[in-house]
């Protein structure tokens, strides 16, 4: 077993440990009414465009989501709130050392020895998620599970969801297609945007992601036999029959968002094995960015 496949099947054991401590984290984590912005790079940031819709969403305050290197420092938050597996990425770094003093920051972290112990004003450290393989799949949603159950969102139900969707076999012809897209509504865009990077990582794969009702404008295009297109959450009136006529295979969201993403992470493993590909060690990619002065 690869190191990636022992990470994701572990998830539903993370995110009940994360969930049970989310009230101990209260006092790190932002309370309702702050103007937030949630920060990350690669998988983080994606995660953090998910979470920062959901708390906007479920009324706790305006919350914005952004690559660390694009942080508009003009603008003027009650508390950021950097996710960083590593602790050690450098954009990561150089942002919260620009906030401090005068705005409030919280990381989230999987590496209690790692700079960014020091570099922010609160830290929340989810060890036992911490992952071998570079291609990150249960700390980033053991991350997102936290901040969801700090929201009060959370339920046993999610954990059931990944266990079925660790449990049953993918969708038949989908480790064959060619291309894949995956599309989201609301919070779940940024869960398919991080689907489609894990394919991307692990599988080399062409994938894509979009907003569900932005996919008829233009992406659906490249709908043929031999792709895929999944989506998370509830989708659109009559987006699967436009997608089932183009001839690609319609892949629906029947699990909560979070365990569907548990199922793309599976594919990419999928995918990768069936191109000889090695999950664990992608092309180009390391555990962290870190640059050189």
């Amino acid at each position: 077993m690869t190191h990636i496949e022992d990470e994701l099947t572990a998830q539903p054991q993370c995110w009940t440990r994360a969930a049970a401590e989310a009230v101990r984290h209260a006092g790190e984590l932002p309370t309702p009414g702050e103007r937030v912005a949630l920060v990350g790079c690669g998988t983080s940031w994606f995660m953090a465009q998910a979470a920062a819709a959901l708390r906007e969403g479920a009324g706790h305050g305006e919350t914005d989501a952004f690559a660390a290197s694009e942080f508009p420092h003009g603008r003027r938050y009650d508390r950021v709130v950097a996710l960083t597996r590593s602790g050690t990425t450098t954009e990561v770094l150089d942002l919260l050392g620009r906030l401090r003093g005068h705005t409030r920051t919280t990381a989230i972290t999987a590496d209690p020895h790692t700079p960014v112990i020091q570099a922010a004003d609160h830290v929340v450290v989810l060890d036992h998620a911490d992952e071998r393989s570079v291609v990150q799949t249960r700390f980033a949603t053991t991350a997102f599970t936290l901040l969801r159950a700090h929201l009060g969102l959370h339920t046993d139900a999610v954990v059931a969801d990944a266990r079925t969707a660790l449990a049953e076999p993918l969708p038949e012809g989908l480790v064959d297609c060619g291309q894949f897209t995956f599309l989201g509504d609301g919070w779940t865009v940024g869960l398919a945007n991080e689907a489609a990077l894990k394919m991307r990582e692990a599988s080399l794969s062409w994938t894509e992601a979009y907003p569900a009702m932005e996919y008829r404008h233009g992406p659906i295009s490249i709908s043929t036999a031999g792709t895929a297109t999944w989506m998370f959450g509830d989708a659109p009136d009559g987006l699967a029959r436009q997608v089932r006529a183009t001839g690609a295979l319609w892949v629906p969201g029947r699990l909560d968002p979070l365990a569907e993403l548990v199922r793309a992470q599976r594919l990419a493993v999928a995918v990768a094995a069936a191109r000889g590909l090695d999950p664990d060690r992608p092309r180009h990619l390391t555990r962290s960015v870190i640059l050189a002065p």
